[in-house]
């Protein structure tokens, strides 16, 4: 069967200039399509990864910053999209925030910052985008977590930010069907996070994973021009991409 083309479509990522979101935003350009690459802080990294991209293509890359804990701003990114490009056919929510909230320290801030980035955010982009992606047949891919199935100790809220992601990539993909179909990866240990991480724990991380190593950023973009572009009846789906983590006690 013939590929669905994604040629002059348009794709608005979130939290896309550095590490898995990059990789992203990779795939889906050279695939052919148009994409607004939202950032918060990594200004050099979005504009280096937009020289790039350009490189191959001119002006099919628009740079957006904004802070996700700011409604008015998350509306705003799909309309500025729009404007952009005309129409809108993929949201990508991958922006997150992660770090320790151990039980007796968190704060309230931290769980505004993390339920906000990681739950509210995608939800106000979602509603947002949903118009135009019905009128294109668009589709929505939500970065979950493995831990949203498996809390990750001494990150109760972030687990409990992505488990709510979860359910709603599965409510939207009722609420949004038929014109829009919404889906979710739950990444396993793909890159390392950006704090220190003795060799001794990530090893211990590892002798869990069936496949006895970490993932690559290729796996994720791969998961997800899947999704994009040759899923058309696949909808309110969770697809792990862990080495098999998920399946081991």
């Amino acid at each position: 069967m013939q590929q669905a083309s994604l040629s002059g479509k348009v794709a608005l990522i979130t939290g896309g200039a550095r590490r898995v979101g990059a990789a992203v935003c990779r795939a889906l350009h050279a695939e052919g399509m148009n994409l607004v690459i939202h950032y918060r802080s990594s200004k050099a990294d979005a504009h280096a990864l937009q020289n790039e991209l350009q490189a191959a293509r001119a002006d099919s890359v628009l740079l957006v910053q904004g802070d996700l804990l700011n409604i008015a701003k998350v509306e705003n990114l799909v309309q500025e999209t729009v404007n952009a490009h005309r129409r809108l056919d993929v949201l990508i929510n991958n922006a997150s925030s992660f770090y320790p909230t151990p039980v007796g320290e968190a704060t309230e801030k931290q769980w505004d910052d993390l339920v906000g980035t990681n739950f509210k955010a995608p939800f106000f982009l979602a509603q947002a985008a949903a118009p135009f992606l019905k009128k294109t047949g668009g589709c929505i891919v939500n970065m979950v977590d493995i831990h949203a199935d498996r809390p990750l100790k001494q990150y109760p809220i972030y687990s409990a930010a992505k488990a709510g992601l979860v359910m709603l990539t599965k409510a939207l993909a009722r609420e949004l069907a038929p014109e829009v179909r919404v889906n979710a990866i739950a990444p396993g240990t793909i890159l390392w996070p950006e704090q220190d991480m003795d060799e001794l724990t990530q090893q211990r991380i590892l002798s869990k994973v069936p496949q006895k190593r970490s993932g690559d950023p290729q796996d994720i973009a791969r998961t997800l021009l899947f999704l994009v572009r040759d899923a058309g009846y696949i909808n309110g789906q969770v697809i792990a991409v862990d080495g098999g983590r998920s399946v081991v006690a």
